[in-house]
């Protein structure tokens, strides 16, 4: 079975690479400013990208950017930026098996974000798995 057009698929190497993130940058921050750190690492991921767009031939030229997209993905940008600084930080001065779950609970917030910002709706059971989130995160933290 072809497994590249699930959304499950990608979610869980996105899992996989975070655990991943998470480990090589604790060992990374170990003796460097969590700051500059942070740098490095956007770096290797703009050039990556950007050797991906080139190989795929999947460039696009900014004029099909609407100004709308362009607003949201630079606000996406320092989310993601601020994000990366708090995380790197907390990683230099945490255990990386606790500073990652409370990082996860991220999904916690964008679920509460997109019912109440983006209309969506999440059945019982799912509210259920994002409670359980929350308490595990809360848990693993205290410890």
């Amino acid at each position: 079975m072809n497994y590249s057009g699930y959304w499950q698929f990608w979610a869980l190497l996105a899992a996989v690479f975070a655990a991943m993130t998470a480990i090589l940058a604790k060992i990374g921050v170990s003796d460097i400013n969590s700051n500059f750190a942070t740098f490095i690492r956007t770096i290797v991921v703009v050039v990556a990208l950007g050797a991906l767009l080139l190989f795929t031939g999947e460039f696009q030229g900014l004029e099909k950017i609407s100004g709308k997209s362009a607003l949201f993905l630079t606000l996406s940008g320092l989310a993601t930026g601020a994000s990366w600084l708090c995380y790197f930080r907390a990683l230099q001065i945490g255990k990386a098996s606790q500073v990652a779950p409370v990082d996860k609970l991220s999904v916690v917030f964008v679920a509460i974000i997109a019912a109440l910002f983006l209309g969506e709706s999440l059945s019982m059971p799912a509210w259920l798995g994002v409670g359980l989130i929350a308490s595990g995160a809360i848990l693993i933290s205290v410890s």
